[in-house]
């Protein structure tokens, strides 16, 4: 089951090459850059991946810095879609399971919240800087 997961998971990485990928503008908790998985390697390979197709313009990322508090989407992750052709949906992911929603006014408050966590995010440039930096310590932290 994981290795097929895992198999899945990086098909979809693929799809941010596309040149028809639709766009996608991430922000991510600075603990999400800290909390080390899979070793400092790892974690270094990943940033260094992301910051990739940071500078590629494929994603725009802007990280939520400690500082930044406690803030609107901190219970659960959230994924907005918006189409030309379909209303919009707000899917807020939990441990357990997964919640789709249609409504426009459940949409727009998702959106809103996004939004004001976007406003206390980094900067897309700041971020960016960040991320390599953050990259940067892993890969030099089993170094002497």
């Amino acid at each position: 089951m994981i290795e097929e997961t895992v198999t899945a998971r990086l098909e979809r990485a693929h799809l941010l090459d596309h040149p028809t990928t639709p766009l996608l503008w991430v922000v991510l908790d600075e603990a999400v850059l800290r909390r080390k998985t899979g070793g400092p390697v790892v974690m270094a390979e990943a940033l260094w991946h992301m910051a990739e197709l940071i500078r590629k313009h494929r994603v725009i990322v802007q990280v939520l810095p400690f500082s930044a508090g406690g803030h609107a989407a901190m219970i659960s992750a959230l994924k907005l879609m918006a189409f030309t052709d379909a209303p919009s949906l707000a899917y807020i992911e939990g441990p357990e399971m997964g919640l789709l929603e249609d409504g426009p006014a459940i949409v727009a408050r998702h959106a809103l919240a996004y939004d004001l966590v976007g406003a206390s995010a980094l900067s897309p440039q700041d971020s960016l800087a960040l991320i390599e930096s953050v990259a940067e310590d892993y890969a030099h932290e089993d170094q002497p």
